[in-house]
């Protein structure tokens, strides 16, 4: 996946800064189960996305109107985890983030 998508490698720099936000802030158990889940959501999507493209490539080597829909709708749920994950980040390390300004 990571030699194919390039979004791949954002969601990878987003984990690794959202691991290491988790250890700076020393965050407790049950946060860090928090941010496991999320971080969890969005690579299920984005492997689920990238498998469904590729089926899709091999089903429909031609351009249709339709694959193209379906890919949309793909991309569009790593979309919507991707934004659960960054309210579910904010919530978690909002707080913490706060503490370490005042």
């Amino acid at each position: 996946m990571l030699k194919s998508q390039h979004n791949a490698w954002v969601h990878a720099c987003a984990t690794v800064a959202v691991i290491a936000a988790g250890l700076l802030f020393d965050v407790s158990p049950s946060e860090w189960c928090w941010l496991v889940l999320a971080i969890m959501a969005v690579w299920t999507a984005e492997a689920l996305n990238t498998a469904f493209e590729f089926l899709a490539d091999v089903a429909s080597p031609e351009f249709h109107p339709l694959v193209k829909h379906s890919k949309d709708v793909a991309a569009g749920a790593v979309l919507v985890s991707a934004i659960g994950a960054v309210i579910i980040g904010l919530f978690v390390l909002g707080p913490h983030a706060l503490e370490l300004v005042k």
